[in-house]
């Protein structure tokens, strides 16, 4: 799978196959990429940030055959260990901060830290505020968000959509959830179990913001990076899931993934699997998961993932000024849930205007109409598609079928360019795609250049 960019080339995510360890940066393991040629040619490949998209927020480049000196190597560890985090999870752990008297408990906005009384000087220039036990249950609420859309950004739960989530595992049987990338589904179900009204549910949180480690215990928060799946606590933090993941007295477990909406769809299904691995030689089954994306990204998603179903359920957020429920149109929240739990057992909420259709087997939004032709509800964004009988499918409500180009498209398009025009990336045909290339998996010409001074900006992959 590529990502394509507009200069008639492609970046590809080329996963570890060989047992070799990849370089690392603060984030660590680097992920090697490739750029792909129109025509199949191949440029050198590359080791760049799993985490982070732009080189400006993770300048890390290495040819993959450039020979690395020691003094370069030594360098590169000295920097890693300067933007690793002020204290490790075990120093968090020890600080015991939760001990300490009401009047003492002060957060630092300046510095994202609960200080301890002796450090208070450090931070008495700082906006120290005074923090209550309430607000130490919900620190997604206390944090600033992180906002880099291409490697962090937090985009936080709306109540709604982390109550329905919640619900709906509870009710499916899940007596254990492991959070990836979710802080509000995981405070949701620590505050459920205080008022002690529901069923009692475990949670485990990997996440790569450091910060909450200052708010859970060891068995509670792991720091990850979801696109490496990378534990920043070594072998240690590697224990923490597998005890988690481990069923015991018939408590089910599932995953719930909310990655950065910038996320490359390959790596990430790649880490995904990694854990439903340690699940399986746990228990012989697939791990239950629900990943959270954009509906535009289905097609990457079910070529990695092909048990996935993509569900109608519209997922809305507090901080996200286009992502909310409630809208029409095009205004709707374009993120879905992605599940291999059987569709037909997630049941969406009728107040919320969702059927079920006895055909799909599955709940659809009220305006996503049964299409007889294409036997399926077809709609992606909320809006009630039609039937184009030229195209033999069901499309948008806004695009009309073209007789030059041979499709359908919004009215405005460029017309004349037909959808085979930007052809195939392997061979260079625009008589189809280069996954349906036939020469997808036979050896290719790699292009090689002698003058490669300026290295790739990872800003187009």
């Amino acid at each position: 799978m590529a990502e394509h960019n507009d200069d008639s080339f492609a970046i590809e995510v080329i996963l570890p196959d060989d047992g070799r360890a990849a370089p690392c940066c603060p984030h660590g393991p680097t992920l090697l990429f490739e750029k792909v040629g129109k025509g199949g040619e191949r440029d050198r490949r590359f080791y760049a940030c799993s985490a982070c998209r732009d080189r400006k927020d993770c300048s890390f480049f290495q040819w993959e055959d450039d020979k690395v000196s020691e003094a370069r190597l030594l360098a590169r560890e000295a920097e890693n260990r300067l933007k690793r985090p002020q204290f490790s999870q075990q120093q968090y752990c020890t600080r015991k901060f939760a001990s300490l008297p009401a009047d003492e408990k002060k957060f630092c906005q300046d510095c994202q830290l609960l200080p301890l009384p002796g450090e208070r000087d450090a931070h008495s220039s700082h906006r120290c505020t005074a923090v209550t036990v309430a607000q130490l249950g919900r620190p997604s609420v206390l944090l600033r968000p992180l906002d880099n859309k291409k490697s962090n950004a937090q985009y936080l739960f709306a109540d709604r959509s982390t109550n329905f989530l919640l619900d709906t595992l509870a009710g499916l049987g899940y007596r254990k959830v492991l959070c990836v990338g979710t802080p509000r589904l995981q405070e949701l179900i620590k505050l459920r179990n205080l008022e002690q009204k529901h069923e009692p549910m475990k949670s485990l949180l990997l996440d790569i913001d450091f910060r909450y480690a200052q708010f859970y215990s060891q068995d509670e928060f792991c720091h990850y990076n979801m696109f490496n799946h990378h534990f920043f606590g070594g072998e240690a933090s590697s224990v923490v899931l597998q005890a988690f993941l481990r069923e015991s007295d018939g408590e089910k477990a599932v995953m719930v993934a909310d990655p950065p909406f910038g996320g490359l769809v390959k790596p990430l299904a790649n880490s995904f699997s990694l854990i439903s691995q340690t699940w399986r030689k746990l228990s012989d089954a697939d791990m239950p998961m629900m990943w959270i994306f954009p509906y535009f990204f289905e097609p990457r998603i079910r070529e990695c993932l092909p048990s996935f179903t993509m569900l109608d359920y519209q997922v809305d957020y507090d901080n996200h000024p286009l992502y909310k429920h409630g809208k029409t149109g095009r205004k709707q929240s374009p993120v879905r849930l992605f599940t291999n739990i059987c569709p037909k057992d997630v049941v969406l909420p009728k107040e919320e205007s969702y059927r079920f259709c006895s055909v799909c087997q599955r709940f659809v939004c009220s305006l996503n109409k049964h299409c007889a032709k294409c036997n399926v509800c077809p709609s992606k964004d909320g809006r009630e598609w039609k039937h184009c009988s030229a195209c033999e499918k069901c499309v948008k409500p806004s695009w009309k079928h073209c007789q030059s180009c041979g499709h359908c498209a919004l009215p405005e398009h460029p017309c004349g360019q037909g959808q085979g025009e930007e052809g195939c990336f392997r061979c260079g045909s625009l008589q189809h795609k280069r996954k349906a290339c036939p020469l997808r998996d036979k050896p290719r010409i790699i292009k090689k250049k002698k003058n490669l001074r300026a290295a790739p900006s990872q800003t187009s992959l």
